[in-house]
């Protein structure tokens, strides 16, 4: 931890582990929800839209998930404005796509680098968590409130109870399939959780950790009121398989998805399967996702168990990388206007594009979400 906590004096000696510098408050989850509650309409558009992601899993709706949008979250106004774009088309083309707005606040790191909005909302070092939690409930608690669901990865054990009522749609990312504790969370979760195949391409750690999600566990966690407690969950039956390629190559050909689909039987999971269009499917290269897309396309139109989609996309393409940390150092202050950033404030990182993973633009985003529709009506069509 860095800043003004990091340097107080610690006064209790050797109780205090030799490499933290500092413990500082968490805010409570309840006071933090009853900041920004949940709407009616909130509460009604999560209720409808975890249903359809869990009938979309288990075949009993025919139309195809489409989780879109930035890598990460750093702006909320411009997440703002694409959620805006997104909502017309999500009524659009609601007869054929249940369409979810990526928000995700979390970002795992190979090494280094900042790991998201809740961890460091200003994107200057700061790492005012509190603030994060508070503006990622509140861009969460806006959106569901225009009546657009919104999906999440999670990743750390504890900010869920921040936000879970207002996520519709949850992942398990590539590095955390193969942990305990995730798969212990995604079984307590009241939405379907995408489990994603190892980072080697492997699928079957992720059908280990669909079996182990829907199973009861019992582990440690904390309460709405930010205690320690003994958490005792029912299981998940709505965790499915989400294929993003790996280091042996991209796995969203129709051979990958029909011996993911193949395994899932043999283990008595019978779920479709949601395919990622970036991270190894594109070859980390945005301009692809139009291509996986359409070879999706054509397999929706066979009746391939293609249960959704995930498309990285922003405002603009492309992505940018955050100012060196001298000169975040600069722009840090000593007081903070919550969701106003000195970063964004001092205009050093163009509007609407990713600062992580490198996104397809709107226009691109529209493009491809045509003839998703498309594929879905032309494989209700052949079933007739």
């Amino acid at each position: 931890m860095s800043g003004p906590a990091a340097k107080r004096a610690r006064t209790d000696g050797a109780s205090v582990s030799s490499r933290v510098s500092c413990h500082a408050a968490l805010a409570n989850p309840k006071l933090v929800i009853e900041e920004f509650p949940a709407t009616e309409t909130c509460v009604s558009t999560v209720a409808a839209a975890r249903k359809a992601c869990a009938d979309c899993v288990s075949g009993a709706d025919d139309r195809v998930m489409v989780i879109v949008g930035p890598c990460s979250i750093h702006d909320p106004q411009s997440a703002m404005e694409y959620a805006k774009r997104l909502k017309v088309e999500a009524e659009k083309y609601k007869n054929e796509l249940v369409i979810i707005m990526r928000v995700y606040f979390e970002k795992p790191r190979t090494t280094v680098g900042w790991k998201g909005l809740i961890n460091d909302p200003y994107m200057d070092n700061s790492y005012k968590m509190n603030d994060g939690l508070r503006m990622g409930r509140k861009l969460l608690r806006d959106i569901n409130d225009m009546g657009l669901p919104c999906g999440c990865e999670l990743l750390d054990m504890i900010s869920p109870q921040y936000i879970e009522d207002l996520v519709s749609w949850a992942a398990i990312g590539v590095r955390t399939t193969e942990c305990q504790t995730h798969r212990e969370l995604a079984s307590s979760v009241g939405m379907p959780v995408g489990f994603k195949n190892g980072t080697s391409g492997d699928v079957g750690v992720a059908i280990d950790a669909i079996q182990s999600a829907g199973s009861p566990h019992h582990f440690f966690g904390v309460t709405e009121h930010g205690a320690a407690a003994l958490v005792h969950s029912e299981g998940n039956n709505t965790a499915h398989v989400v294929l993003r390629g790996g280091k042996v190559g991209p796995n969203y050909e129709e051979k990958h998805v029909k011996e993911a689909y193949a395994a899932l039987e043999k283990k008595g999971l019978k779920r479709g399967i949601v395919v990622d269009c970036s991270h190894g499917n594109s070859n980390k290269n945005h301009k692809n996702q139009p291509k996986v897309s359409a070879d999706l396309c054509e397999q929706i139109k066979k009746g391939n168990p293609i249960a959704g989609v995930m498309i990285e996309s922003h405002l603009f393409e492309g992505n940018q990388s955050l100012p060196k940390d001298e000169e975040l150092a600069k722009l840090r202050q000593a007081s903070y206007t919550l969701g106003e950033s000195p970063v964004l404030k001092a205009g050093v990182l163009k509007y609407g594009v990713s600062i992580t993973d490198a996104c397809v633009d709107w226009p691109t985003t529209v493009e491809m979400l045509g003839p998703l529709a498309e594929a879905v009506r032309a494989s209700r069509a052949a079933k007739k």
